[in-house]
């Protein structure tokens, strides 16, 4: 059993917290900071926002577990996840992205890919392990049409 800590959003907070440590404290004189990219920041920001709510809307109506580690009781295909497999982990993925702009972080930007790296190890193989094992062939059917990320 996986400890209760053990959540995607614990690992988003930490990779954000690194970020923030890093802008105030380790800047070595870098800088990307623009009106531009604090737009940019917003967007990435407010789009992961969206895409976190919608997903969420989507489990509810639904009626199935948002939790990482329980056992679903109905594969979800449509709303937002007809366009990714995965869109509260490409949400945090966006407000990452974004935060590390806004903190104008910019020697944090390789937490991304290392972030993305993480949640797919540590997250989603096993989840979709665990429903191509629940809803075989419709989950078959699925992965088939709907890419993991975009």
């Amino acid at each position: 059993m996986k400890p209760m800590f053990d959540i995607p959003p614990v690992w988003l907070v930490l990779a954000i917290v690194l970020a923030w440590l890093q802008s105030r404290y380790l800047t070595l004189g870098l800088s990307l900071d623009h009106a531009v990219t604090q737009a940019i920041a917003g967007l990435l920001i407010g789009g992961g926002v969206v895409l976190i709510a919608l997903a969420a809307w989507e489990f509810r109506r639904a009626r199935t577990t948002i939790i990482p580690h329980q056992e679903p009781t109905k594969l979800i295909t449509r709303g937002v996840f007809g366009v990714t497999r995965n869109p509260i982990y490409l949400a945090d993925a966006l407000i990452l992205s974004g935060l590390i702009l806004r903190f104008d972080a910019i020697l944090s930007l390789p937490l991304i890919p290392i972030f993305v790296w993480w949640i797919e190890r540590h997250f989603i193989i096993a989840e979709e392990d665990r429903m191509r094992r629940l809803f075989r062939a419709e989950f078959a059917r699925y992965e088939r049409k709907v890419r993991r990320w975009i």
